[in-house]
C-alpha cells in the first residue's frame, strides 16, 4: 500500500494564520511559527520554508490560478503588482511556486477522495487485539475510563483458556498478515501476571505452523514492577507502557492507591530502571494532563529532566461536569504550552540532549499508508479489545457498553453491522474534518473520543481537534528548525 506522496522542501525564497479552499477542495494551510513561515500542501502532505514575500505570494498565486490563469508571464505580473515588487524578483517567485505546482508539491487538488468507495469496501483482517487481561486494578486513578479497572461491571481476571482463545481468534482472522500486535491492558495487568507469561509462550508457539510474528506490549501503573517481570518484558515484550503523569505533586493528585495515599515515589525508580535496562527504547512513560495541570509542559520536562527518552503525555478526556476535566478556556494556555514545549525540544535536541515527545514525532518523507491517513487506528476493524469473558469490542474505550459488543472470541464477529461502520468511518466520513488542514495526520481522530462527545463515532471532539491540530504545526516546525540546524552545522 503506497503512501501518500511527501516532499519537504526548505526553500530560503513557509501574513495571518490562514486555511483556504481551492477549486472547493482545501490545500493550502499557512502559519508563523517560531519565526519559519511554513506552508503544507494538504492533499500532497508537502511542506515548505519560505521567506516572507514567497509565503506572501502563495495565495495570490492560488487565487489567480482558481481563475484559470496559467501563463508565468501574466501571474508574475500580477504578484510584482501586488507585493509591489521589481518584475524579476516577481518572476523569480512564481517560477518558484509554478515549478513546485508541476512537481506536485503545491496547489494540488484532492485525490482520494474518489478512492473512498473501494477504500470502505477494502478487504480487512484483525491484525491487533487488546487484551483486558485484569478487570481489577491496585490504584483509584480519578479519571480512569474504567471505573479504577472493572470498566463498570464486575472485577474479573482473564483466564489462560480464554486468552488462547483470543489469540486463536486472532490467528484465524489475520489472513495472510505475518506481523500482530497483542497489548496485555487493565485494569492492571500485572494482577494476572502469571497468565501474562503463558499467553505470551503460547503465543510464540503458534508462530512456526502459522507463519505468524507475535509483538507483545504491557502497559502497567508499576505498582507491581519488579526485576522478575522486568526481565520477562524484556526478553518478550516489544514495547512497555509505563503510567505516570509527571510531577510528583501531580501524578499522586490523580493516581493515588485506593487508601489515597500516592504512587509517585514507589513506581519512579522502577520505571528509570526498566528504561535503562531497555536502553532507552521500545518503552514510553505515558501521562495525562487535566484541568489541574494546564501547564502540562512542566510535566513533559520533569520527566524528561529524570531521565527518560520517550515521553507521551496526552490530554484527559472526561465527562464535562468532571472537575478535572478540560474545558474550552483551558485552550489557549495549552495550546501556549505545545509551543513552549516545542522551544524547549528543539533546544535540547541541538545540545544533543533530546528526548522523544509522542505527539512531536511525524514523518514528512514516507508517513502512514493511505489506509491509516484515512481511517487512524483501524478500531472495530483491524483491532479490538477483548474483555477477561472474551467479548469482542471495537476498542477498550467502548468496552462495556453493550451497543458495542460485536461477539466473541469462541464464536468470531456477530455483530457484522459495527464493524461495517467502523469501516466506513474515514476523514471523508467526518464532516469536521472537511476543512481541516490536519486530517491525513490525526486520521479524523479518535472514534470513541468523537463518539462520547457527540453521539457518533464519525462526529467530533472539537476540543481535542484543536490540540491536534496545534501538535501538528509545532511538529512540522521542529522539523523545520533542526533541518536549518543540521545544515548550519
Amino acid at each position: 500500500m503506497t503512501g501518500l506522496p511527501v516532499c519537504v522542501s526548505v526553500n530560503r525564497l513557509v501574513g495571518p494564520k490562514t486555511t483556504r479552499k481551492f477549486r472547493r477542495k482545501i490545500v493550502i494551510h499557512q502559519y508563523i511559527s517560531n519565526g519559519y513561515h511554513i506552508v503544507m500542501d494538504v492533499n500532497s502532505g508537502s511542506v515548505h520554508v519560505m521567506d516572507k514575500l514567497a509565503y506572501d505570494a502563495v495565495p495570490i498565486v492560488e487565487r489567480l490560478l482558481g481563475q484559470g490563469m496559467e501563463e508565468k508571464e501574466e501571474i508574475a505580473q500580477k504578484v510584482a503588482g501586488e507585493l509591489t515588487v521589481g518584475p524579476a524578483e516577481a518572476a523569480e517567485i512564481a517560477e518558484e511556486l509554478l515549478t513546485l505546482k508541476e512537481a506536485g508539491q503545491l496547489y494540488t487538488e484532492d485525490i482520494y477522495e474518489n478512492y473512498i468507495d473501494a477504500f470502505k469496501n477494502r478487504e480487512t483482517v484483525v491484525k491487533a487485539l487488546c487484551l483486558h487481561i485484569a478487570h481489577d486494578c491496585n490504584l483509584a486513578c480519578k479519571y480512569c475510563f474504567a471505573g479504577e479497572g472493572e470498566y463498570h461491571g464486575e472485577r474479573a481476571l482473564m483466564s489462560l483458556e480464554v486468552g488462547k482463545k483470543a489469540l486463536d481468534f486472532l490467528v484465524a482472522n489475520s489472513g495472510s498478515r505475518v506481523n500482530l500486535e497483542v497489548d496485555f491492558f487493565g485494569g492492571e495487568p500485572l494482577m494476572n501476571w502469571q497468565v501474562v507469561k503463558e499467553l505470551v509462550a503460547y503465543g510464540r508457539s503458534l508462530e512456526a505452523p502459522y507463519n505468524k510474528k507475535f509483538r507483545f506490549t504491557l502497559t502497567t501503573n508499576g505498582v507491581l514492577l519488579n526485576d522478575e517481570i522486568m526481565e520477562f518484558a524484556n526478553r518478550e515484550m516489544s514495547n512497555l507502557v509505563l503510567s505516570i503523569d509527571g510531577r510528583k505533586e501531580i501524578h499522586d493528585l490523580m493516581r493515588p492507591h485506593r487508601g489515597g495515599q500516592g504512587s509517585y515515589d514507589e513506581i519512579l525508580p522502577k520505571y528509570k530502571k526498566a528504561a535503562e535496562s531497555r536502553n532507552q527504547m521500545n518503552y514510553y512513560v505515558r501521562g495525562t494532563y487535566t484541568h489541574n495541570n494546564t501547564d502540562f509542559s512542566e510535566d513533559v520536562i520533569h520527566l524528561a529532566n529524570e531521565g527518560f527518552e520517550q515521553i507521551s503525555v496526552e490530554p484527559v478526556v472526561a465527562e464535562k461536569t468532571a472537575d478535572y476535566a478540560l474545558r474550552e478556556e483551558d485552550v489557549p494556555k495549552l495550546l501556549s504550552e505545545y509551543d513552549k514545549l516545542a522551544l524547549e525540544y528543539i533546544r535540547r535536541k541541538k545540545e544533543g540532549k533530546g528526548f522523544q515527545f509522542f505527539h512531536f514525532m511525524i514523518d514528512l518523507e514516507g508517513g502512514p499508508c493511505v489506509a491509516k491517513r484515512l481511517s487512524g487506528c483501524g478500531s472495530g476493524t483491524e483491532y479490538l479489545a477483548v474483555t477477561p469473558w472474551g467479548d469482542l469490542y471495537p476498542c477498550h474505550q467502548f468496552v462495556g457498553q453493550e451497543e458495542f459488543l460485536m461477539g466473541n472470541v469462541e464464536e468470531g464477529i456477530l455483530r457484522k453491522d459495527i464493524q461495517d461502520k467502523f469501516k466506513a468511518c474515514n476523514v471523508y466520513a467526518k464532516e469536521a474534518c472537511g476543512d481541516c488542514f490536519a486530517k491525513f495526520y490525526c486520521s479524523g481522530g479518535c472514534a470513541a473520543n468523537a463518539y462520547h462527545e457527540s453521539g457518533d463515532v464519525n462526529g467530533s471532539y472539537e476540543l481535542g481537534c484543536e490540540l491536534q491540530r496545534k501538535r501538528v504545526e509545532c511538529a512540522i516546525m521542529i522539523k523545520a528548525a533542526l533541518a536549518e540546524g543540521e545544515k548550519e552545522s
